[in-house]
């Protein structure tokens, strides 16, 4: 079955953004023209979804807003183009009733997933090129779980989930194991998951008989390690760009980065970097 639906988890807390998320949401944080879960959202229409079901929590009213059709008497190009694929797209909201983790967050999505393999996509990451793209393209081919990861320094792999590996082929690997934000010494590798995953529906079952682990927390990574010892399950190296909206420094290095590639400022910001001495 092809891949028709997407789920976007945006319940966290964003605690990593304080005091800009004290009053609103990660992922409403702006990336140069438009809030951080607006690229996540295009991210699965330019990769053929249509279906998108946005699971939120306390607080987060903003992002339904954000996704009403505009009213506004004058609109500028970039709401034009958001009508556009709101007009093309159907986007659901469930609230996670407790923040109980992001395993917690995936099990609301059973319902609308209906037995269904779907793609899963952190509301707070940005991925140059559309990563959700390239991983379909891998699910077509192995029909089955399929992980997105990318290299990350050996000192950063305690911020992770991390995968144990073998290769396959070029950019593909067979998954052997999971762990979740391992220690330097535990790690089985510096592949790291990066926010972007092609599920079968069968990770819901796993989720059920995950128990909390670290932070207490339903940890998505611990129910993905269940399900891979029930069905083989791939990575795929990611060889773009990931922006982790949920810090500070990445947040920051995305706007810079897009904003001196939007033709619209890309010029101006340059010149002003220049006299900044950058």
């Amino acid at each position: 079955m092809d891949v028709r639906k997407a789920v976007i988890p945006a319940a966290g807390y964003g605690t990593r953004m304080l005091p800009i998320t004290k009053a609103q949401p990660k992922e409403m944080v702006p990336v140069v023209h438009k809030p951080v879960i607006q690229y996540v959202v295009e991210e699965a229409y330019y990769s053929g979804i249509k279906e998108i079901l946005i699971i939120t929590g306390k607080h987060k009213r903003a992002i339904e807003d954000h996704f009403d059709r505009s009213n506004l008497p004058k609109k500028d190009k970039h709401i034009e183009k958001l009508d556009r694929i709101l007009n093309e797209v159907n986007i659901y909201f469930v609230r996670q009733r407790e923040q109980k983790g992001l395993g917690d967050a995936v099990k609301y999505a059973e319902a609308f997933v209906d037995d269904e393999p779907f793609a899963l996509l952190l509301g707070d990451t940005i991925t140059i090129p559309p990563c959700t793209k390239e991983i379909i393209k891998v699910y077509e081919r192995y029909r089955t779980s399929i992980i997105a990861v990318e290299e990350v320094p050996v000192e950063k792999v305690c911020l992770y989930g991390i995968i144990a590996c073998k290769p396959v082929e070029n950019s593909i690997y067979l998954v052997e194991d999971l762990v979740e934000k391992p220690s330097v010494d535990e790690a089985p590798s510096n592949l790291a998951i990066l926010g972007r995953y092609i599920l079968t529906p069968e990770i819901f079952d796993c989720l059920k008989n995950t128990k909390p682990g670290k932070s207490g927390e339903i940890q998505l990574t611990d129910a993905m390690r269940i399900l891979s010892k029930k069905e083989y399950m791939y990575a795929y190296l990611f060889k773009g760009k990931r922006f982790d909206i949920g810090n500070k420094a990445d947040w920051l290095k995305a706007n810079i980065e897009l904003a001196l590639n939007d033709k619209e400022l890309g010029e101006e910001i340059r010149t002003f970097l220049k006299l900044l001495g950058a």
